[in-house]
């Protein structure tokens, strides 16, 4: 678990200062933007896209609200979020994901999309801007997670909801043996097949290890001053979709 107060971070399953955290996760997501997205559908069988519509489906964007959709670079969520009508803010703290997002946007035909560079834990956008606030499997690669969640807590309007997908612990006996074998194993000799980087992949996996169970994040939720917070796990937990509304 990340404690920037300590001076140090986990990285995977190393401890690091916490000051190389955001380039060292800089350098594995610019290494693996172009295949990020075949990954996904290798490691999850497709179920990340199961797992991403239901994640919009329970976020309910409407037409004319505005929505940052932080850590979202190569566009997954935000396309989902835009047939609503919804006017969506992709942000992401890396400039390789955000070009394969754009060439995406393009390729389909979406436009509308605002695309900016930013650090989840120094937003540069307005108090009290956005309608709701967005993060899929990105909040376990920011070092500092309690200032993230602090600045999602600001730029967000009175009423206005958080909502998180990540990965988390199974807690269905016997599945989660048989995910942490499939995923130690295989997941970064996969990397290594398919984006010729095992390295990358396992410091994914090992990264989900160290992110906080769900109880333990959604109190990390409250203490950013939401409130209403709750969490739906799929999979016994493997992956959770957190939110919480802000008053």
């Amino acid at each position: 678990m990340n404690d920037p107060n300590s001076g140090t971070v986990s990285f995977g399953y190393e401890d690091i200062p916490a000051t190389e955290k955001t380039a060292r996760v800089g350098g594995v997501f610019s290494s693996v933007a172009r295949s990020y997205d075949i990954m996904n559908d290798a490691m999850s069988g497709g179920m990340h896209r199961v797992w991403k519509d239901r994640f919009v489906r329970r976020v309910k964007p409407r037409d004319g609200e505005q929505i940052l959709d932080m850590a979202g670079g190569t566009g997954d969520i935000a396309f989902r979020l835009a047939e609503s009508g919804a006017s969506v803010t992709v942000a992401d703290i890396n400039p390789q994901m955000l070009e394969v997002g754009i060439d995406r946007a393009a390729k389909r035909g979406i436009d509308g999309l605002v695309w900016t560079e930013a650090n989840a834990e120094t937003l540069v956008f307005p108090d009290r801007f956005f309608d709701a606030y967005t993060i899929a499997f990105g909040i376990r690669n920011v070092t500092d997670i309690p200032k993230a969640l602090r600045e999602a807590n600001r730029v967000l309007r009175r009423g206005g909801r958080f909502y998180c997908l990540e990965f988390s612990t199974t807690l269905w006996p016997g599945f989660a043996d048989v995910y942490d074998a499939y995923s130690h194993k295989l997941v970064p000799k996969l990397g290594k097949l398919l984006a010729q980087d095992e390295d990358s992949y396992r410091y994914l996996i090992e990264s989900i290890r160290r992110f906080p169970d769900m109880p333990t994040f959604e109190g990390m939720i409250r203490d950013a001053g939401f409130v209403q917070t709750g969490v739906e796990p799929m999979l016994g937990g493997l992956v959770a979709i957190h939110h919480g509304w802000k008053i």
